[in-house]
């Protein structure tokens, strides 16, 4: 998978089913959550366009599709793209090294976007911080000391030496996992029961479907990514750049 295309992995994806309901509609929470199990779990983007293809080929071939449904979730397209991943992982086992990538090609992303991107969420940490001060003290100390986080990653993307995309997306990966540990501990029992209806609901159609590490992965993500939206809170991950 080319680094900008990686960079822009749920944008990409997003675009693409899209064109294949032929409707510019607006992506589910569920179907984000399942993008972004695809992503934490490492699979390709054209693992996941390739399994996107297999499952509207195979929605086109099924009853509900002949009675004039359409495919509206991702969800429907998860085994397709975890057998397109696997069959993608047996292939490139067996074949040559690839040549390693040049200077060119290893920063997609200019760093003035980064330092945008960086301090952006760090000033939106900082107003949900202040916002939710009285309510939430504990919450509003870790989201400044996370906004203090970002600025001094900032000389990171200053530095006249190369810039290693991979290691920045790490650092902010853990920042925003030690962050999403933080708000499933602080948020109040009835938000997360609110929250689990919500999922449910939209899981009904599919749980027979999934395996339970796919359902306790895909849990993890909706419950995190709900958590983030509802205390205003924006996603580190350059993932999210897009």
């Amino acid at each position: 998978m080319e680094s900008f295309n990686y960079f822009n992995y749920f944008t990409e994806i997003e675009e693409y089913f899209w064109r294949k309901r032929g409707a510019h509609l607006l992506v589910s929470p569920l179907d984000w959550a399942i993008v972004e199990t695809w992503q934490k779990a490492g699979i390709p983007l054209q693992a996941v366009l390739k399994g996107i293809d297999r499952a509207f080929e195979s929605w086109a071939r099924s009853r509900r599709a002949a009675g004039g449904r359409q495919l509206k979730s991702l969800a429907y397209c998860v085994d397709a793209v975890l057998d397109a991943a696997a069959e993608l992982q047996e292939a490139a086992a067996g074949a040559a090294p690839q040549p390693s990538a040049s200077k060119a090609a290893s920063e997609p992303l200019s760093r003035d976007e980064l330092r945008k991107y960086l301090a952006r969420n760090e000033s939106q940490l900082r107003a949900a911080a202040e916002k939710g001060h009285a309510s939430h003290p504990a919450l509003a100390a870790r989201l400044q000391a996370t906004a203090k986080r970002l600025s001094d990653l900032l000389p990171l993307i200053d530095s006249p030496a190369a810039l290693d995309l991979e290691d920045l997306e790490r650092q902010l990966t853990v920042v925003e996992e030690k962050l999403a540990s933080f708000l499933s501990a602080e948020a109040d029992e009835q938000s997360l029961l609110v929250i689990r209806r919500e999922m449910d609901h939209a899981l009904a159609s599919y749980r027979r479907k999934m395996s339970a590490t796919q359902l306790a992965q895909l849990e993890r993500q909706y419950i995190q990514k709900r958590l983030f939206e509802q205390f205003n809170i924006p996603r580190l991950s350059l993932f999210y750049l897009s």
